[in-house]
């Protein structure tokens, strides 16, 4: 077996050995694996390796690890490194390469000074854990010294049978609406002040490359956003995490979330309200299913009529 550096010249073949064994569920797209594993700046390279096959010269494994290497006055995981993935073929498991892929990886973590290692939940993921059927995964991860974290992180799911013209909810003193290009600095204000990380991350992203608002609903109380929404769909300026394995829906899929309500406003039901505003901005575009991604939030949601679609199971190690 050979062991080549990341780079993105076997990307369609990658992409090809993940389709084998996983794409009956998690459907890759080259755009998608290129965007969060080879142009995400926080992969470590010394990390990210490719089996390759000696006969065949085809890549048979390959593992992506990150930490947190952008600059940004944003800083996600301080002190964690992630496995983003780790995948072996079938037919060359129980040989080694599973180990000595996740050895690299771990080691090139070290020296970048991560003192925990999570699988997925990575900037620019593809899981927020080990999906939860894959009973073999997670046994072999708890041999190689993982450990499991707390509940289950579930994707939602709701399909539309009718299509429908919908009107946006209505809120005392407040209105619903999608964001515009011009409100770029207010809306990173509040995110900032009120969900400063991940989310306020993601939405940095959002419009360094080209986003116009329209993946955000906002609340507005007396002028001011107090609440959000994003909403994604095959338009938006990327792929959201909710929309990853659209290939999955024929006709169409849109995702909800993140969302969040400032604190001094909750309680006021603006959260279940900013969901329902989102439903409908998607549902007016014409997509029947929709997804909330990475919630414990079953009942929440339930209440709109979404149940858990896939589970996943958080693991992690701490380097002693």
């Amino acid at each position: 077996m050979q062991y080549v550096p990341w780079d993105d010249l076997y990307a369609d073949a990658l992409c090809e050995l993940w389709n084998q064994e996983l794409g009956d569920r998690f459907p890759m797209r080259p755009a998608l694996m290129r965007q969060n594993s080879f142009e995400d700046q926080n992969v470590v390279k010394a990390g990210s390796w490719i089996a390759i096959d000696a006969v065949t010269q085809r890549p048979v494994g390959f593992v992506v690890a990150k930490c947190w290497q952008e600059k940004l006055d944003i800083q996600l995981g301080k002190g964690i490194g992630w496995i983003q993935v780790l995948l072996v073929s079938t037919a060359h498991r129980g040989q080694g390469i599973g180990r000595e892929l996740l050895a690299r990886a771990e080691n090139a973590l070290r020296e970048q000074g991560v003192e925990k290692v999570l699988l997925g939940r990575d900037p620019y993921h593809y899981f927020p854990g080990i999906p939860d059927e894959s009973a073999d995964v997670k046994a072999w991860f708890e041999r190689q010294g993982y450990h499991s974290e707390d509940r289950l992180e579930n994707d939602l799911l709701c399909q539309y049978l009718e299509p429908a013209e919908l009107e946006l909810p209505e809120v005392p003193d407040g209105h619903f609406r999608l964001l515009t290009r011009a409100d770029q600095d207010a809306f990173l204000a509040f995110l900032h002040r009120c969900f400063p990380g991940r989310w306020e991350y993601e939405a940095t992203h959002y419009f360094q490359r080209g986003g116009t608002g329209r993946e955000f609903v906002v609340v507005e109380l007396h002028g001011e956003i107090v609440g959000f929404c994003r909403i994604n769909d095959a338009d938006s300026p990327f792929i959201a995490q909710n929309v990853y394995w659209a290939p999955l829906f024929a006709d169409g899929l849109g995702g909800i979330g993140p969302l969040g309500v400032d604190a001094e406003y909750r309680g006021r039901g603006l959260g279940l309200a900013i969901v329902e505003a989102g439903i409908v901005a998607l549902r007016n575009r014409g997509i029947p299913n929709i997804v909330i991604d990475w919630t414990t939030l079953v009942d929440f949601y339930g209440r709109l009529g979404y149940h858990s679609w896939k589970q996943y199971a958080k693991y992690g190690k701490a380097f002693s």
